[in-house]
Order: C-alpha cells, then structure tokens, then sequence
C-alpha cells in the first residue's frame, strides 16, 4: 500500500515525524498540554526500539490511528515487523493505540492491574478528542503481564521489564531498560516539560523509583512526557515533588488544615512551567491527605 494512499484512508491524520534519540532509539513526542480536539490526544510520548530484526515498541500512544501513522513513520527508517508492544502503566494516553498493533498480531505487554480494568467504561480519550480522531479505536489490554519483572531477549540483546511494585505515578508503573544500549524508559515516572498530577500516585514512593532510576546510571532516559532524553531527564520531576513532599510534611506537623495548606503551598520555581495553574494546588491537597493518613 502506497504512504499517499494509506494517509487517505486515515480519517485524522497526526503528522507524526519521528525523533531520533539514539542509534537504537526514535521516539514521537507529544505536546505538553492535555487531551483536547485540538492535538487529539499527541500529548504523550511513544518510542520504538530497534532489536535487530524488529522494533520493541514502548506505549502504543493515544489512539488507533496515532499508531498505525507511528509505525508507518517508522517502517520508512527501517521497514520490520514489531516484536512487542510494552505498555508502561494503565493511563489511557500511553495504551489506547493497541488496538492497531493487535490488528497486525503484535503481543502486547503490561501491568496485571490492567486485569482489574472495565472495558466497558469510556477513557477520558474517548471523552474529549474528535470522533475522526479516535476512529477504530477500542480498549484492547496487553495479554502478557509484568508481576515482578520479565526478561526479553532478541539474539543477545536482553529488554528488562521491571515492575515498581508500589503505587507511584500509578499502582501499575514498568520500568523498561535495556543495558546493551544504556536506555531506559519509565513512563510517567518522568516528565520534564510540565508538572506531573500525582492524582493515582503516591510521592514518598514516586520519589524513591526516581532515586533507582538516578542509580542505574543509563545514558538515555526517557520518560513519558517531555523531551529531554539524557541522564538529567528526571531532574524537574524529582524536585518538584521533593519540594512538594518537605512543604506539606512541615505544615502538617505544624497542625495546619488542609484548606490553609493548599493556599500556604505556592512553588515559585514552578510558576511558569506547563499545567501548575492547573494541577499544583490539587496536587498539594492529594499530597497533605496521603501523609495525613500514611498512604
């Protein structure tokens, strides 16, 4: 099939171009913004990994169509089959494209608790980009899980797939680390171009995958929002909740209320990074109710 005539039988078309991150590595970064008609879901990263005689495929990204234009993207760089499909966590953004990569017979791998998912219920995807955008897309669910950690190996090439184990970003985060070439991905463990919401998280625990991810010390590190791709990646995100944690913990030995303390919170640093306007205060009340009540 021709790239002009697959493009015409696409409703929505994401103009997708591919970012080389590595000689092993491309990866399409989305938008730091939320979920809209507008970007219809290109908020989030994806990446593909080339194993030799296939790629590794980490998030499927937000929709059917987003990744049917992702790989097509790809198979110009390099025209092969994908081995798999890792989904880091069970955030709609990162997963919803599986139901094209099913569509080809790829496996598709990720967190038990997408065993505790509904599929009947509709994603905020669904909910909020155009209809163009999310045609073909359904809720398909990896059918190989992570419980503790998975070992991938591609003719000597070995792909790590290791559960955090604790509710940090999410209760379902995978961590995913090749050391042959020095990369890992961690899903939304990482954002560098917008404050992280720690909405479904817990930071006492989010803060301590930050730190194993500091001390596995790989080249590239990539996470699931934002561009930045080395060693330093996890920088933003790290001291934005470090910060968050020692603030609300001090007010909340002092006795502060949590309706004092959500105004008592403001982060100068932070001001003119994407999405504090939006999720700061929020997040700081998430964070006084968990140390409030040790969860």
């Amino acid at each position: 099939m021709s790239t002009m005539f697959f493009h015409f039988l696409l409703a929505y078309d994401y103009n997708l171009i591919p970012i080389k991150v590595s000689d092993s590595t491309h990866c399409f970064f989305g938008a730091p913004e939320v979920m809209d008609e507008r970007n219809n879901g290109n908020m989030v990263n994806s990446c593909f990994v080339d194993v030799g005689t296939s790629y590794l495929v980490i998030d499927s990204g937000p929709t059917y169509l987003y990744a049917a234009e992702a790989y097509s993207a790809m198979k110009k760089i390099k025209n092969q089959k994908i081995s798999y499909v890792i989904n880091t966590h069970i955030h709609d953004d990162h997963w919803l494209g599986n139901s094209y990569y099913d569509s080809i017979g790829v496996k598709i791998i990720g967190s038990t608790k997408f065993n505790s998912m509904d599929k009947e219920e509709k994603t905020r995807m669904q909910m909020r980009i155009s209809e163009a955008a999310f045609e073909k897309t359904t809720q398909v669910f990896p059918t190989i899980f992570v419980q503790d950690e998975k070992i991938l190996n591609f003719d000597g090439i070995e792909v790590h797939i290791k559960s955090v184990n604790s509710k940090a970003h999410t209760n379902s985060d995978l961590l995913v680390y090749i050391p042959a070439f020095s990369t890992l991905f961690a899903g939304d463990l990482i954002f560098n171009d917008r404050l992280p919401s720690i909405r479904d998280g817990n930071v006492v625990n989010w803060l301590e995958a930050l730190d194993k991810i500091r001390a596995m010390k790989m080249k590239y590190v990539i996470g699931g929002h934002g561009e930045l791709v080395d060693a330093n990646s996890l920088d933003m995100t790290y001291s934005y909740l470090s910060e968050l944690n020692t603030k609300v913990s001090k007010l909340l030995e002092d006795g502060e209320e949590i309706g004092d303390v959500v105004n008592m919170v403001v982060m100068p640093k932070y001001k003119n990074v994407n999405f504090y306007k939006d999720i700061h205060r929020q997040n700081v009340e998430i964070a006084y109710r968990m140390l409030e009540w040790g969860e």
